[in-house]
């Protein structure tokens, strides 16, 4: 190490963060460079990053700006960082989250080792199931509002070291650059897509709203995973009570809750004659009063959650964008090894709960797949009802060539 420098940070660092960028992919930022690219020549990249992060000179790029559709059909802006400045980012944040993290609250589910969106999902069932009330929050444009002069407040209660609150600072203030090349300042926010974007948007929120909640209502519980929250009552008073209070909070902390989106909701397992709200979604499931059949065979309503309807939507559109129709030079095995890990995917974690919902809408890929047979094999073609059988007989062959048959099907008999 060389002490001349004001900041001492270990080239193992930077080597370590380089290794988990590369795993995690990415795109390429304003400069183009992909990661292999930066590979070509990688000492030199490495050490001259370690470099200017030790000398204090390094200066973060502009963010290149990228929407992608939501599965509402709005676009969610992402701010793609360089591969150098993910990097960076990486070797700040493994050294900001083990001072971070032991303090998080055990119901902050998002972007924390050791938790899972699932494991969200099923606290807030097994909760539902216990309280008769949700509070549905939904802070407005929670990403691009952060207040800067708060969340660095929130850092250096962490952080001793200089360079640490510098480069995160720089990062706050690093600019986006559109689509059409024009660069906006930013004054407020952090962009998602960021390494270090969602551990600081857990800080900020760790303060805004669960320490604030632990202290204020300590004996409501909450499950968040990052901006998505949902908070549970004993009745609809005492949430009309609850939204009131973190509708104030939020402004304190220079946020605004998104009134059309936030709801009380009824969970008990009734009809829902007479309430505004009877379910909700959380992390691509809805929860709602589910006719269910217990262990004795006797069927009753039961408030639990199920794949959402727009997460089986966007789970159609990815099929559809397979085209497979188009790739008859493909076998049916060809097919199943390219596309199985996706629907792996989803059925482990769509089909976390209430699986027969995710299997209902993965029948969709079936009618895909007859619609490719019958154009891969001349004597179906034009014959979609022939098409169907043959791939009827083919998974009853060989139920475990696609990952949802021996699942999703059950054959006659069983």
């Amino acid at each position: 190490m060389d002490k001349a420098k004001p900041f001492s940070i270990a080239k193992k660092e930077v080597w370590q963060a380089y290794k988990r960028v590369k795993a995690n992919r990415g795109a390429a930022g304003v400069d183009g460079q992909s990661i292999e690219e930066f590979e070509k020549d990688l000492a030199n990249n490495l050490y001259k990053l370690w470099n200017r992060l030790c000398s204090g000179s390094y200066f973060p790029p502009p963010v290149r700006r990228m929407d992608i559709p939501k599965p509402d059909g709005r676009m969610r802006p992402l701010g793609i960082p360089t591969v150098a400045d993910r990097i960076a980012q990486m070797v700040v944040k493994r050294h900001l989250e083990p001072l971070v993290e032991p303090q998080f609250h055990p119901d902050s589910y998002g972007y924390r080792p050791g938790k899972s969106a699932l494991e969200a999902v099923g606290k807030a069932r097994e909760r539902c199931w216990q309280f008769g009330w949700v509070l549905d929050l939904d802070i407005k444009s929670f990403f691009d509002t952060i207040d800067h002069e708060l969340l660095m407040r929130a850092v250096r209660k962490h952080v001793s070291e200089r360079w640490v609150v510098l480069y995160i600072e720089r990062w706050l203030k690093a600019p986006v650059q559109m689509p059409d090349g024009t660069i906006i300042p930013r004054s407020e926010g952090t962009p998602q897509g960021g390494v270090i974007s969602p551990l600081l948007a857990n800080l900020f929120l760790h303060y805004a709203f669960d320490k604030w909640m632990q202290g204020h209502f300590p004996t409501l519980p909450f499950e968040r995973y990052a901006d998505d929250m949902i908070c549970h009552c004993v009745s609809e008073k005492q949430a009309r009570y609850l939204m009131e209070a973190i509708e104030r909070r939020m402004v304190e902390c220079r946020l605004k809750l998104n009134m059309l989106k936030t709801k009380i909701v009824c969970c008990r397992n009734v009809n829902g004659s007479g309430y505004a709200h009877v379910g909700f979604d959380f992390l691509g499931y809805t929860f709602r009063p589910r006719l269910s059949k217990s262990c004795k065979g006797k069927f009753f309503v039961n408030f639990s959650p199920a794949v959402s309807n727009e997460a089986t939507k966007a789970i159609r559109r990815e099929i559809r964008s397979w085209n497979l129709h188009q790739r008859t030079d493909k076998s049916l095995e060809d097919l199943a090894q390219m596309f199985n890990p996706v629907i792996r995917g989803w059925i482990n974690y769509n089909g976390g709960f209430y699986k027969s919902a995710i299997y209902r809408t993965l029948w969709y890929l079936d009618r895909r797949l007859s619609r490719w047979a019958s154009r891969k094999c001349k004597r179906l073609r034009g014959r979609q009802r022939a098409a169907q059988h043959w791939l009827r007989r083919i998974r009853y062959r060989q139920p475990n060539l696609f990952a949802h048959w021996r699942a999703a099907y059950v054959p006659a008999g069983q």
